[in-house]
This record gives structure tokens, C-alpha cells and sequence, in this order.
């Protein structure tokens, strides 16, 4: 017997794997890569991210119906850019540190493929339950991709994970050396690189 999907479900699982955002749209390449060096960072961008997409979509789709479709986009901005600033203050006053290693990150999320990608081709033709629940799933699967990358990359490049030391110090008094290359850009471009292959090679696509 064939199980199918709920359409809710299907709209919050395909952004997770086999219509992810980074590894298969290519969108939001350019935070991936800067923003990927420790886990903690890359973590408050996936969650930063998701909050703006969630809720973009969930107030655009609830005005689709009463917006003038020759000014939608820039209604569309004006939803998304209070959000990203509503974002960056909670985090200037309540994660400080964070929101300075982020630097204009946080910011430039008015500026993600992502955002105005789903707010143009979802949240203006579906309702609003699912339109949230579409940038909940599109915004989980830019994490997912984020922190996988700052995993590899603060594990090698430093030893650590979370700020916290995981490779023991026998490892370096025996010669070990951190991998200098996976604190630079480059590295996440590599390592992402790796992921679409390793992704498109399982689902044979």
C-alpha cells in the first residue's frame, strides 16, 4: 500500500531534503559561506532566517488577497525588512556577542533569495497555515545545511565545537594540527559543494 503525503506535511519535508534551498535551489549561498565558522553563529542565522521567512509568509499570504499586485513586492519588503529589524534587535539586546560575529548578516536577510523566493512564489497563492508553514520548513532546511557545514568546518578548523574543546590535547602533543584552511570561505564553498553531490547521489536525482 502506497502512503501519500499530506499536503501540509509535503510542504514542510520537501524544504529538508529533496527541494532544499541551499543544496538544491542554490539560494542564501553567500551567508552560508560567511557565517559558518563556529556552530553558534551559524545556528542563530538558521533560526534568525526562519523566523523572518515563517512570518513573512504567514502575514503576506494573509493580505494576498487585498494587496495591489503592481506594488506587491514592495509590500512584500516592507513585511520582510520589519521583520529582519524586529530579528536584529532581539538579538543586539539579548545575544550581543552573537549579533557581533553575525556583523550585517542578520541584516542583509532582506536581501535572501530565500525570503522573497517563497514570499513571491508560495505565500501570494496559498493560505496562510500553509504558507507558515512553508517558510518554517524552507527556513529548518537552510539551517539544517548551515550547521552541518559549521560543524565540519569549527570541528577541523579549530577542535571545537560550540566554543567548547573536543579534541583532546594528547591529539596535538602527538602532532595533530587544526586545518587552517576550514576557517576561510572557500572551505565552506567546498564543503557544500560536497553535500549537493553526496544529497543528488542518494536520491539519484
Amino acid at each position: 500500500m502506497k502512503i501519500t503525503k499530506s499536503k501540509p506535511f509535503k510542504t514542510f519535508a520537501d524544504p529538508l531534503g529533496r527541494n532544499n534551498p541551499i543544496s538544491i535551489q542554490s539560494l542564501g549561498i553567500c551567508s552560508a559561506l560567511a557565517v559558518t565558522v563556529q556552530m553558534k553563529t551559524a545556528i542563530v542565522m538558521g533560526l534568525s532566517l526562519t523566523f523572518v521567512v515563517a512570518f513573512s509568509n504567514l502575514i503576506i499570504s494573509s493580505m494576498r488577497n487585498v494587496i495591489p499586485r503592481n506594488i506587491r513586492m514592495i509590500v512584500e519588503l516592507s513585511v520582510i525588512a520589519s521583520l529582519v529589524i524586529l530579528a536584529d534587535e532581539v538579538l543586539q539586546a539579548f545575544f550581543y556577542d552573537i549579533s557581533k560575529q553575525l556583523s550585517v548578516f542578520v541584516g542583509l536577510i532582506i536581501t535572501n533569495c530565500i525570503v522573497m523566493g517563497r514570499a513571491e512564489t508560495f505565500a501570494l497563492g496559498n493560505p496562510p497555515g500553509l504558507s507558515f508553514l512553508d517558510g518554517l520548513g524552507n527556513g529548518a532546511g537552510y539551517g539544517v545545511i548551515l550547521v552541518t557545514v559549521a560543524f565540519i568546518r569549527e570541528l577541523l578548523g579549530s577542535g571545537k565545537l560550540l566554543g567548547f574543546q573536543v579534541i583532546p590535547q594528547s591529539f596535538y602533543n602527538a602532532g595533530y594540527e587544526n586545518m587552517g584552511f576550514m576557517q576561510l570561505a572557500p572551505a565552506a564553498f567546498i564543503i557544500i559543494g560536497l553535500l549537493v553531490w553526496l544529497q543528488k547521489s542518494i536520491t539519484k536525482e
